[in-house]
């Protein structure tokens, strides 16, 4: 018997969470830009109609959004993942069995649901009515096919928002119209190897011999010809895998052309890079602090810097961190004078992931009673009285470093100032 797999996916969740506390923007064209304030990443459908496409700098729309009046604004990704946290809580109240793929889609196991279609439109609805948010419903006996019945649920509103494709028969009525380059995990380069050997939609490509499938790409292909055939190759994970490796990067606001500035921004990464390890109980055997000039800006000079280091002891420790960052940024900084570069962007990488309690421990590991208390300590502030309340001095005050959002909207669900107001 297939197990039903659904996925669910929130419809321009950006724009999606911003209407939630301003009725105002329904009905008008929205878009929610990039870091920086550069491109629109989230678009609602009445900017979409406007032609205002995904990844399409401000800049070159602005005359279209003056004459239109499309509303305009910055990443808010604190209300975004809150928002996205308590849709998943929602997900929990109709099955157990979830797997968190992004912001905005989740897998959902519905083993055992003896109506999944009818079980999913109940959950759209709860979505909706305690969250605000609409989302649809793609299910499947495999996440190849729950993704590609979910993209098409999004285009076709005959299906309001769900479609159930465990049925073979509607299975084979609809996979001849889906463009095999709309197939999960089908990238441009593919795309083009089969259309060649004639398969441009998902039904050929479900009837390509396996071997054949393998010979084009790989063991990749190989599973996703497996799938859209119904039979599993991709995992549930019900319980998120272990990090490997984790990075925290953003664009200056204002270019960094000392080292104090951008040893600034490299304290910032380095020390939310060390709140999500605590979080997630884990500690880093490496860290890699790297930062460069515009690429595209050919009339200044360029330059790029990078260092790796050890930590020795792994650790989670905001200071450990900060300081093994600050040896980073030394080592890649240039021997040019301070104002030749303009560095536009900086980050953070942390590898040699593993769980605090299975660190290696060495013979000459020196005991730190007080650094596990006072990181606990700065984690209870900071959760308490609202992110920054309690900062590394090192990472200054007035921060030019920081992104530009200078169309962001409050952050109505994790700070008290920012409550709406009903007067």
């Amino acid at each position: 018997m297939k197990r039903p797999i659904a996925i669910s996916d929130s419809a321009n969740f950006y724009v999606s969470a911003e209407r939630i506390f301003d009725p105002t923007l329904r009905g008008v064209p929205v878009i929610v830009l990039s870091n920086n304030d550069g491109c629109a990443v989230a678009r609602s459908d009445e900017a979409k109609a406007l032609g205002i496409k995904m990844g399409e700098p401000l800049h070159l729309i602005r005359d279209k959004v003056e004459a239109h009046g499309v509303r305009v604004f910055s990443s808010n990704y604190t209300l975004y993942g809150d928002i996205s946290r308590r849709v998943v809580e929602v997900y929990e109240d109709f099955t157990p069995d979830i797997e968190i793929y992004s912001i905005d889609e989740c897998f959902l196991c519905f083993s055992g649901v003896a109506n999944p279609e009818s079980h999913a439109r109940n959950l759209r609805a709860a979505v909706l009515r305690r969250i605000g948010v609409p989302v649809r419903v793609g299910i499947a006996p495999t996440k190849t096919l729950a993704k590609c019945a979910n993209e098409i649920a999004k285009k076709n509103p005959i299906f309001a928002g769900v479609l159930d494709m465990t049925d073979d028969a509607l299975a084979d009525w609809l996979l001849p119209k889906v463009p095999v380059g709309d197939i999960w995990g089908i990238g441009k380069q593919t795309d083009k190897k089969l259309a060649k050997l004639g398969i441009r939609t998902a039904a050929e490509l479900r009837a390509m011999p396996i071997r054949q499938a393998r010979a084009v790409g790989t063991v990749v292909l190989e599973r996703t010809v497996l799938e859209l055939q119904g039979e599993p190759c991709l995992a549930f994970e019900d319980v998120e895998p272990q990090r490997k490796g984790m990075a925290v990067t953003r664009s200056a606001g204002t270019p960094m052309t000392d080292f104090d500035t951008l040893f600034q921004a490299l304290t910032a990464h380095a020390t939310r890079a060390a709140e999500k390890l605590r979080r997630h109980g884990l500690v880093a055997g490496s860290l890699t602090a790297f930062f460069h000039t515009n690429r595209h800006r050919q009339d200044r000079p360029q330059y790029s810097g990078s260092r790796t280091t050890r930590l020795t002891p792994m650790s989670s420790d905001t200071f450990d961190l900060v300081e093994a960052a600050r040896r980073c940024a030394k080592a890649a900084w240039p021997k040019a004078r301070d104002d030749t570069f303009a560095f536009t962007k900086a980050g953070i990488m942390l590898d040699d992931l593993v769980r605090f309690e299975d660190r290696p421990r060495t013979l000459f590991d020196v005991p730190r009673s007080k650094s596990a208390e006072l990181m606990t300590a700065l984690d209870q502030v900071n959760d308490r009285f609202g992110k920054k309340t309690m900062v590394l001095a090192s990472e200054g005050m007035k921060r030019p470093w920081q992104l530009r959002a200078d169309h962001r909207s409050p952050r109505y669900t994790t700070r008290l100032s920012d409550l709406p107001v009903v007067r």
